[in-house]
């Protein structure tokens, strides 16, 4: 039985591991979209069940900005709702149904309501 090596595909072209203090790897030069003003973001809220054991979570959705702003909202969010949850991939998650709560929460910090 012969062991193949398998080329690394991680993005870098291959490279795993440089001494040289130089090198600029092609993932560094990504540009983090800036935090949309609160007026101008278009959140939408609404309730999931779908692959949670049958729990509600209410998510967030349609954030646009960096990562950082998004941990921030959603820690306020967790906070107000005195609630767990997690915030990823530009939503946020609050355990349980929410949403009444984060409606407000969101009204009162400067957001504004679809129609």
């Amino acid at each position: 039985m012969s062991k193949k090596i398998k080329p690394v595909n991680n993005g870098f072209g291959g490279l795993v591991y440089s001494t040289n203090p130089d090198v600029k790897l092609d993932g560094e030069d990504l540009d983090v979209p800036d935090t949309l003003p609160a007026k101008q973001q278009k959140l939408r809220i609404r309730l999931e069940t779908k692959h949670r054991a049958g729990k509600a979570v209410t998510i967030v959705a349609g954030f646009i900005g960096n990562d950082d702003d998004l941990q921030k909202l959603g820690k306020q969010l967790k906070n107000h709702c005195g609630t767990g949850g997690s915030a990823k991939d530009n939503e946020i998650i609050i355990q349980g149904d929410q949403r009444e709560k984060v409606l407000k929460y969101l009204l009162a910090n400067g957001y504004t309501q679809s129609k």
